[in-house]
C-alpha cells in the first residue's frame, strides 16, 4: 500500500518561517495527502481546516489531551480535553488524535503507570469508537527532548492499547524519538504494525532533515510500513535547516513508497 504522507505545519511555521498557507501550498505542489497542527484552540483552526479541504487534502492529526494520561487525579479532565477533541475532529474529518501520556511520578512504577494510562483512555474510548476518531498514544524518547516521559517504550505503549481493547486507541510510532530509544526500528515496525495508528519521522540525530546527514534510512523504513495492511499516515515532524521547501521535496521523495 501506498504510503500517505502528511506535513506537520508548525515545525516549517514555527522553525522555518513559512505561513500556514505556504505550506498547504507546498504540499499540494509536492503530492503531500494532508497536513497536521499541534492543538484546534485556536480561533484559526476552523479557516486552517477549511484552507486545507479547499486544496483537496485533509487534516490529518492534531493534539487531544491537555492533561496527563497518567496521573487518575486529572483523569477527568483528561477525558473531559479528548471528548471535546474528538468532537472537533468528527466535525473537521480530521482521523485521529494525538495524545501525551505525561511525566513518570516519583513513587510510581512503570506497570502501574500502564494500568492509570488504560484507564484514563478507557473512559474516552467510547465517544472516539461513536465517532470514528482515533486515539493515538504518543511515543516519545525520555532521553534527548522529553526527559522523564513514561510513554517511552514500545512494549509499554502497546500493553496499555492492548488493555484498553478498543479499535479507536492505537500509538503514535515517532520514529525519530524510538531511533534514539531503542533502535531496530524495521523489525519494531512489522511486529507491531496492528498496534500503530499514525507514525512521525525527523532525522537523527537533531531532529532535522530526514536526507544523508542523518543515519536513518527512511525510504527502507517506509517500504517496511508499505509492506503491512497500515492505511494511515506518515507525518514528517522535523525542523529544517536550510531550505524548506527543498526539504519537503526530497522527504517526499525518499517516502513514496508501495
Amino acid at each position: 500500500m501506498r504510503i500517505k504522507q502528511s506535513i506537520s505545519a508548525p515545525m516549517f511555521t514555527y522553525s522555518a518561517g513559512m505561513t500556514f498557507e505556504q505550506v498547504v501550498d507546498a504540499a499540494v505542489d509536492i503530492g503531500y495527502a494532508g497536513v497536521e497542527v499541534w492543538g484546534c484552540d485556536d480561533v484559526e483552526f476552523p479557516k486552517q481546516c477549511e484552507l486545507i479541504h479547499s486544496k483537496g487534502l485533509r487534516m490529518t492529526s492534531f493534539i487531544g489531551t491537555s492533561a496527563p494520561l497518567n496521573y487518575p487525579a486529572v483523569r477527568d479532565e483528561a477525558v473531559a480535553t479528548m471528548t471535546k477533541c474528538i468532537d472537533t475532529a468528527a466535525k473537521f474529518d480530521v482521523p485521529g488524535l494525538i495524545c501525551l501520556c505525561g511525566d513518570r511520578r516519583e513513587g510510581i512504577s512503570d506497570q502501574q503507570g500502564i494500568e492509570d494510562t488504560a484507564e484514563t483512555l478507557k473512559a474516552a474510548a467510547p465517544h472516539a469508537e461513536k465517532m470514528g476518531v482515533t486515539l493515538n498514544l504518543e511515543l516519545l524518547n525520555s532521553k534527548v527532548d522529553h526527559i522523564g516521559y513514561q510513554c517511552d517504550c514500545t512494549t509499554w505503549a502497546v500493553e496499555v492499547v492492548r488493555r484498553v481493547n478498543s479499535p479507536q486507541v492505537k500509538i503514535l510510532y515517532d520514529i525519530y524519538h524510538l531511533a534514539i530509544m531503542e533502535g531496530d526500528l524495521i523489525r519494531t515496525i512489522r511486529e507491531n504494525i496492528e498496534w500503530f495508528g499514525h507514525f512521525h519521522t525527523a532525522g537523527n540525530p537533531g531532529r532535522h532533515e530526514i536526507d544523508d546527514s542523518q543515519e536513518l534510512n527512511y525510504t527502507a523504513i517506509c517500504r517496511a510500513i508499505a509492506e503491512t495492511d497500515y492505511d494511515g499516515y506518515v507525518a514528517h515532524e522535523f525542523s529544517p535547516t536550510g531550505d524548506p521547501i527543498a526539504a519537503l521535496k526530497d522527504a517526499f521523495a525518499r517516502c513514496d513508497v508501495g
